[in-house]
């Protein structure tokens, strides 16, 4: 009788183990972003993990150029499934290095069409936030501030601006181009002009805010947003933000599918899920930027900040980012860095002009060290206090 009962027990046991479904492992989709991104991240990862029952790992790095450089370093054997956070100024840049899949998200709909136009029409890079370039002061300090680039070379700014560096920094690149936008193959003779007034360049936002809030230095490279970002968490709207020379160079950040991702479904749906309105909504508050998903309300605080719209929007053609971006960097350095002169730089003439539009609905877009263009901060780590790439 034991030995039936023992039998039995086996047969039960072994007729169980076969007819058990194998249990599926938790599902991991690996994210690149730049640090400053975390608080929008989290608000929302946990809402995507939740509805599609799996884990989502984000991995950050100073700035969208070290998650950009990154990538390209791990490009034969990649280790991210999604990149967020190239913007356009770094765009061309990740196109040819051909990293990205291309996919247009069913999200895309909600999305302007100027947008999408003057970002990447191909999909590589799908776009979720856009805001414009602007230099920031506070009112009680700057009561006169500068209204044009030429203005900050002269002598009451002198060591008074801090600008982001195009090498390491988005916003920086940004600010670069603008200025490039503005000046065409003339720039060198500007970015000179600015090296010997004592222009502070630092590594990143976060180091430069750090030093802006400090009172180190009053005039900033930052967003037009600021504004909006006092007055929404410190009922504080003594900060004030300019467009030169009645301009404004646009920056749109987008997020893309890495090539060789192996959860390439799942990639699909996050991308989805940055445009969606669940998403876009808890974005002004945290990146302070504007959400592409043309659906959600703004805040009100948002009221404060500088309008696109009472600019002329810099653009650079697509085609001539991809021409001269890598030579425009190496001139950039040649002359900041080295210590070159614009005439040793010898830029080649380009087809760059200003590019301006003005925007009607959106319809056009487009420890510091002392001394002359002195390059400081680069080993600060970007502050996390706010978004900014």
């Amino acid at each position: 009788m034991r030995k039936v009962l023992a039998l039995l027990v086996v047969t039960l046991f072994v007729t169980s183990l076969l007819g058990a479904r194998p249990v599926k492992a938790e599902e991991t989709l690996t994210v690149y972003s730049y640090e400053s991104i975390e608080g929008w991240m989290k608000e929302i990862i946990p809402i995507f993990e939740k509805e599609y029952g799996v884990k989502v790992r984000l991995v950050t790095f100073g700035d969208a150029g070290e998650v950009l450089s990154k990538l390209i370093i791990e490009k034969n054997n990649p280790q991210a499934d999604v990149v967020v956070g190239i913007d356009n100024s770094y765009l061309q840049k990740a196109l040819q290095a051909d990293i990205l899949i291309p996919y247009k998200p069913e999200n895309a709909k909600y999305i302007p069409e100027w947008i999408i136009k003057d970002f990447d029409p191909t999909f590589h890079l799908t776009p979720y936030d856009y805001g414009a370039i602007a230099i920031v002061y506070k009112k009680d300090v700057v009561k006169n501030p500068p209204k044009t680039f030429e203005d900050l070379t002269k002598p009451e700014w002198k060591g008074k601006l801090i600008v982001e560096n195009p090498l390491t920094s988005s916003t920086g690149m940004a600010f670069f181009l603008w200025t490039i936008g503005v000046y065409g193959d003339k720039w060198p003779y500007y970015w000179e002009k600015l090296k010997q007034n004592d222009v502070i360049i630092v590594k990143g936002w976060g180091a430069g805010w750090e030093m802006w809030d400090k009172n180190q230095a009053p005039l900033f490279v930052s967003y037009a947003t600021d504004p909006a970002y006092s007055a929404c968490n410190y009922n504080d709207t003594s900060i004030g933000a300019i467009f030169l020379n009645d301009t404004a160079y646009v920056q749109i950040e987008g997020a893309g599918i890495v090539k060789g991702t192996k959860h390439l479904e799942l990639a699909k749906e996050f991308i989805n899920f940055l445009i969606s309105k669940t998403a876009q909504e808890k974005l002004p508050l945290n990146q302070w930027m504007y959400p592409v998903n043309k659906e959600v309300k703004l805040p009100a605080c948002f009221s404060y900040a500088l309008n696109v719209s009472s600019a002329k929007v810099i653009t650079i053609p697509s085609e001539e980012l991809a021409k001269n971006t890598d030579k425009w960097l190496k001139e950039w350095r040649a002359l900041m860095v080295e210590g070159k002169k614009p005439e040793e730089i010898s830029p080649t003439p380009t087809s760059t002009a200003p590019n301006t539009n003005k925007t009607e609905s959106s319809s056009s877009t487009g420890s510091s060290i002392c001394g002359p263009g002195l390059i400081v901060g680069l080993a600060i780590v970007p502050l996390l206090l706010r978004r900014r790439p």
